[in-house]
């Protein structure tokens, strides 16, 4: 591709947002982003196919995620925008690569909205039994998508708080769970490795059982890019994006590996409550400790509301920057009081038709939009992953004083991430429940590419 279609415009979309959002908030959008109900609920199904393994999953997907985070960090440290990767693969590859994995990435927002939102309504409605779902979830999306039309200091308050307390609740979790392991908790005995050993051993349902546990890890990791599209309208975007992905880091490998170990360590991992209850509730009942059931209901309730908060606020965002950098309907465009209202109302009514969806049409069109958004984060990745490839040898000739962020051992570990990359696309296309999701996304991804490689065209010749 010739050098000059690689060449995105000016970054001017920042200009007209306002830049509300302080550090703390940043730093608890990068730890709170990724801790949802991914992680308290559906890592139960994880657990259920790799056993105590399941610890090995979780730290291999770990390191794929730092890797990819630092990446990315380098590039929004030295290009800061609240299109982020999008704005990234249209600066190194091309508009059409900005295109595709911005679009992308926005359907898979605005998607995770619904699903959120009916997930919250569901725990409320145990609560209230009497109560419609719908109801609920309409009432979610009204208080959100108001929070984020008002002003983005309210979406980061929200968002402050709800991580707090998610954080909070696993940092407490982890505390239990260590004593429990060590035997010091009052009631209880350490139980050794018997339950990591036992039932079949650390690997009870082999290599075959890691892959399933390796795939569900991949995904519950979603929700880390947040953060550097948040940092455009910080009061610092350089130094605040730096700094929220230095520790994100760290802490995020604690909770998620921490947690996971502490699981298969008290718990036997073909318990039953492991699935049905989740594993933290599993683990807190088995430790005896009472309304442990509740209270983390309570938590998985803000985690969806949390990440609900987050989707809306990013979804918007991403499609703002498309549209001012002319890949979408000028009217996402406008700007008022520093916030693009349209791109809200626009993310947020999205997401209530896929809720719509979830009741009318359940078992066709319902599943192929699931399907379909199965593997973007995987897409974005790798656009990611070559876009800093070809953007650190260009930043060291032009501007090597925007490196505030390096990635490790480059450019080695950046093509060690995109070979892991590659291996989990193999991996889904050989897993009969992967498989319909690898090909749902790639057939959207083709179509996005096209449609913006035609427009890219279009542009080129106008």
């Amino acid at each position: 591709m010739p050098h000059s279609t690689a060449q995105a415009p000016p970054q001017a979309d920042e200009v007209s947002l306002s830049h509300g959002l302080k550090q703390r908030h940043l730093s608890m959008i990068a730890l709170g982003g990724v801790i949802g109900a991914g992680l308290f609920v559906g890592s139960g199904a994880g657990i259920a196919a790799a056993g105590p393994s399941i610890v090995i999953a979780y730290v291999i997907s770990g390191l794929l995620v730092m890797l990819v985070m630092r990446m990315l960090g380098e590039m929004s440290a030295a290009y800061p925008s609240s299109g982020s990767f999008s704005a990234h693969a249209e600066r190194a590859i091309g508009p059409w690569a900005g295109f595709t994995a911005g679009w992308s990435f926005w359907v898979l927002l605005c998607t995770a909205v619904g699903l959120e939102g009916i997930g919250a309504a569901k725990i409320v409605t145990t609560w209230l039994p009497h109560t419609p779902e719908w109801a609920w979830v309409a009432l979610f999306m009204v208080v959100f998508c108001g929070a984020n039309l008002a002003a983005v200091k309210n979406f980061g308050e929200f968002e402050f708080w709800f991580a707090a307390l998610k954080v909070g609740a696993i940092g407490l979790f982890l505390v239990l769970g260590g004593l429990a392991v060590a035997g010091v908790l009052p009631g209880t005995d350490a139980p050794g490795t018997a339950n990591l050993t036992g039932a079949g051993g650390f690997l009870p349902n082999g290599t075959e059982g890691l892959i399933i546990g390796l795939l569900a890890s991949v995904f519950a990791y979603g929700g880390m890019e947040t953060v550097t599209i948040a940092a455009a309208e910080s009061e610092n975007p350089v130094s605040g994006v730096a700094s929220a992905v230095r520790t994100a880091m760290w802490r995020i490998a604690l909770f998620y590996i921490g947690s996971m170990a502490v699981v298969v360590t008290l718990v036997p991992w073909d318990s039953k409550e492991v699935v049905e209850k989740g594993p933290y509730v599993a683990t807190l009942d088995h430790l005896g400790i009472p309304g442990a059931g509740q209270v983390m209901n309570v938590v998985v309730l803000v985690a969806l509301l949390s990440a609900m908060n987050a989707n809306i606020y990013g979804s918007s965002r991403i499609a703002y920057s498309l549209v001012r950098r002319g890949q979408g309907p000028k009217a996402m465009g406008r700007v008022s009081a520093g916030v693009p209202r349209i791109a809200v109302l626009a993310s947020s009514v999205f997401g209530f038709v896929c809720v719509v969806l979830s009741y009318w049409r359940p078992d066709d069109v319902f599943p192929w939009l699931l399907n379909m958004i199965g593997a973007v984060i995987l897409v974005v990745w790798i656009f990611i992953a070559v876009s800093q490839l070809r953007l650190r040898s260009r930043l060291e000739r032009e501007a090597p004083q925007k490196l505030v962020v390096r990635m490790w051992a480059f450019p080695v570990l950046t093509w060690v991430a995109l070979a892991g990359m590659v291996a989990i696309f193999v991996l889904m296309a050989r897993e009969p429940d992967t498989r319909v999701q690898l090909y749902s996304t790639g057939g959207m991804t083709l179509f996005l590419a096209v449609a913006g490689y035609a427009r890219q065209r279009a542009r080129a010749r106008s």
